[in-house]
């Protein structure tokens, strides 16, 4: 086990590079995927315990909460949590906080991941995806040296009332959002998408790929499709796809990635 972890889930991409970034300042880090459930679970005895993660709906991704549960953490680490988000943090570092303690927390706007309700292009504030890509990395670098330098949060992370109530529908919204999934025939038959998906969702019927209803809404099936063949409604059929240009589809699957 490294002297440092970072447990990190990432849809497309944006936190990994998150992770990563942050992982290259402090060295000797292992980014911990918590896309399923985490290879590795006791870090009572490092030095630093880091969690990356997207803000969903206002929220966490649907079920990271209880893989957290699972985790072994307290009393001996020094703690911190990153939201990664398109227009507002949400609670998730607020829902982080209440299972693991942080001891620093902060948030870092990116493009967008939900593509069948906005263009990866609209965050907050707007930039270009070139832009929001080196002020993500400067970002990541600020954060890692308040890390390095066991920094603490005046306060505790925030969580707003209408982001509550958004993260509460959220898992009834993405269950219907799972039934709009389809594919168009530039399908290739490759099964990146089954491959990539943390539930399973995915199987792969005489070519071509049959969703199921068990959907988190990590949307990687859709924005790493190397045919952009996945849809989930009209509003995707034209829009342009998103994934983090520093994290490859493979990467996304790891189960440890080691940082020296």
């Amino acid at each position: 086990m490294s002297k440092n972890v970072i447990f990190c889930f990432s849809g497309t991409g944006n936190c990994l590079d998150i992770a990563k970034n942050i992982a290259r300042e402090l060295g000797d880090t292992d980014i911990v995927m918590m896309r399923r459930a985490p290879a590795v679970t006791d870090v009572r005895f490092c030095e630093r315990v880091g969690f990356v993660f997207p803000c969903h709906a206002g929220g966490m991704p649907l079920g990271m909460e209880d893989l957290l549960r699972t985790l072994s953490v307290k009393p001996n680490p020094y703690t911190f949590g990153v939201v990664s988000y398109a227009g507002y943090p949400g609670i998730g570092l607020s829902q982080l906080n209440s299972i693991i303690p942080l001891d620093y927390w902060a948030g870092i706007s990116h493009q967008s991941a939900c593509i069948w309700l906005m263009p990866h292009t609209l965050m907050f504030p707007p930039l270009t995806p070139e832009k929001a890509q080196k002020r993500s990395e400067e970002l990541a670098a600020q954060i890692a040296a308040d890390v390095k330098a066991f920094r603490k949060s005046d306060k505790a992370p925030a969580a707003p009332l209408f982001n509550r109530i958004e993260a509460s529908v959220w898992p009834k919204l993405a269950a219907k959002k799972a039934a709009a999934f389809s594919v168009s025939g530039k399908c290739i038959g490759c099964g990146q998408c089954a491959r990539l998906c943390p539930k399973g969702n995915i199987r792969m019927v005489g070519g071509r790929p049959d969703f199921g209803k068990d959907c988190i809404q990590c949307l990687s099936c859709l924005q790493f499709c190397p045919r952009e063949a996945i849809h989930m409604g009209g509003p995707t059929v034209k829009r342009e796809r998103w994934h983090n240009p520093n994290v490859s589809a493979e990467e996304i699957n790891e189960k440890i990635i080691h940082i020296d």
